[in-house]
Protein backbone atom coordinates (compact mmCIF):
# COMPACT_ATOMS: atom_id res chain seq x y z
CA UNK A 1 0.00 0.00 0.00
CA UNK A 2 1.58 3.61 -0.72
CA UNK A 3 1.40 5.31 2.19
CA UNK A 4 0.55 9.81 1.06
CA UNK A 5 1.58 11.77 4.47
CA UNK A 6 0.03 15.13 2.53
CA UNK A 7 -2.10 17.48 5.16
CA UNK A 8 -1.66 14.69 7.80
CA UNK A 9 -0.96 15.99 11.29
CA UNK A 10 0.55 14.05 13.87
CA UNK A 11 1.25 13.93 17.59
CA UNK A 12 3.84 12.33 19.55
CA UNK A 13 2.62 9.30 22.47
CA UNK A 14 5.71 8.19 23.54
CA UNK A 15 9.17 9.77 23.28
CA UNK A 16 12.78 8.69 25.01
CA UNK A 17 13.28 10.94 28.02
CA UNK A 18 16.21 12.91 25.63
CA UNK A 19 13.54 13.70 23.43
CA UNK A 20 12.22 16.95 23.62
CA UNK A 21 8.74 16.39 21.31
CA UNK A 22 5.69 16.00 23.73
CA UNK A 23 1.75 15.48 23.19
CA UNK A 24 1.92 18.71 22.42
CA UNK A 25 3.89 18.78 19.51
CA UNK A 26 1.53 19.11 16.80
CA UNK A 27 3.85 18.45 13.26
CA UNK A 28 1.78 18.97 10.27
CA UNK A 29 3.16 16.97 7.63
CA UNK A 30 3.24 17.97 3.25
CA UNK A 31 4.31 15.72 0.64
CA UNK A 32 5.07 16.54 -2.91
CA UNK A 33 6.14 13.25 -4.53
CA UNK A 34 9.48 11.19 -2.53
CA UNK A 35 9.64 14.68 -0.65
CA UNK A 36 8.11 15.40 2.66
CA UNK A 37 8.11 18.40 5.36
CA UNK A 38 6.70 19.51 8.07
CA UNK A 39 6.79 22.37 10.73
CA UNK A 40 6.26 21.73 13.98
CA UNK A 41 6.17 23.28 17.64
CA UNK A 42 4.13 23.03 20.98
CA UNK A 43 5.32 21.76 24.57
CA UNK A 44 9.37 22.41 24.71
CA UNK A 45 9.42 23.45 20.80
CA UNK A 46 8.65 26.88 19.79
CA UNK A 47 9.47 26.07 16.17
CA UNK A 48 10.92 23.22 14.16
CA UNK A 49 11.08 22.07 10.31
CA UNK A 50 11.64 18.76 8.81
CA UNK A 51 12.48 17.48 5.62
CA UNK A 52 12.61 13.94 4.25
CA UNK A 53 12.50 11.71 1.57
CA UNK A 54 9.54 8.52 1.58
CA UNK A 55 10.55 5.66 0.06
CA UNK A 56 7.40 3.04 -1.71
CA UNK A 57 7.20 1.60 1.48
CA UNK A 58 6.55 4.52 3.19
CA UNK A 59 9.38 4.60 5.10
CA UNK A 60 10.64 8.41 5.79
CA UNK A 61 14.38 9.38 6.29
CA UNK A 62 14.59 12.72 7.55
CA UNK A 63 16.57 15.62 8.85
CA UNK A 64 15.25 17.84 11.52
CA UNK A 65 16.16 21.43 13.32
CA UNK A 66 14.10 22.93 16.28
CA UNK A 67 14.35 25.91 18.57
CA UNK A 68 13.31 24.86 22.15
CA UNK A 69 12.10 27.02 25.05
CA UNK A 70 15.70 27.12 26.43
CA UNK A 71 16.17 29.05 22.78
CA UNK A 72 18.30 26.36 21.74
CA UNK A 73 19.04 24.99 18.01
CA UNK A 74 19.09 21.52 18.29
CA UNK A 75 18.88 19.51 15.15
CA UNK A 76 19.13 15.66 14.53
CA UNK A 77 18.36 12.89 12.13
CA UNK A 78 15.36 10.47 11.95
CA UNK A 79 14.16 7.31 10.45
CA UNK A 80 10.52 6.64 10.54
CA UNK A 81 8.84 3.24 10.16
CA UNK A 82 4.59 3.31 8.86
CA UNK A 83 2.16 1.17 10.67
CA UNK A 84 -1.74 1.32 9.56
CA UNK A 85 -3.74 1.30 12.30
CA UNK A 86 -7.36 -0.83 11.96
CA UNK A 87 -8.93 2.74 11.96
CA UNK A 88 -6.83 3.19 8.79
CA UNK A 89 -4.59 6.04 10.80
CA UNK A 90 -0.75 5.88 10.67
CA UNK A 91 1.55 5.72 13.31
CA UNK A 92 5.77 5.73 12.83
CA UNK A 93 7.87 4.46 14.96
CA UNK A 94 11.04 6.50 14.71
CA UNK A 95 14.72 6.21 15.78
CA UNK A 96 16.23 9.13 15.89
CA UNK A 97 19.85 10.76 16.27
CA UNK A 98 20.87 14.40 17.78
CA UNK A 99 23.69 15.88 15.71
CA UNK A 100 23.89 18.96 18.01
CA UNK A 101 24.42 18.59 21.63
CA UNK A 102 25.08 15.38 23.15
CA UNK A 103 24.34 13.72 19.99
CA UNK A 104 22.82 11.09 21.94
CA UNK A 105 19.99 8.69 20.16
CA UNK A 106 16.48 7.88 21.11
CA UNK A 107 12.37 6.35 20.42
CA UNK A 108 9.74 7.97 19.68
CA UNK A 109 5.96 7.08 18.63
CA UNK A 110 3.99 9.31 16.45
CA UNK A 111 0.38 9.18 15.75
CA UNK A 112 -2.13 10.74 13.24
CA UNK A 113 -4.58 12.58 14.87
Amino acid sequence: MKINYDNRKFRPIQNSENGETTKETIFEYKQNGKILTSEYCGGQIKKGHLIGLVDENGRIEMRYHQVNKKDELMTGICVSEPEILENGKIRLHETWKWTSGDQSKGKSIIEEI
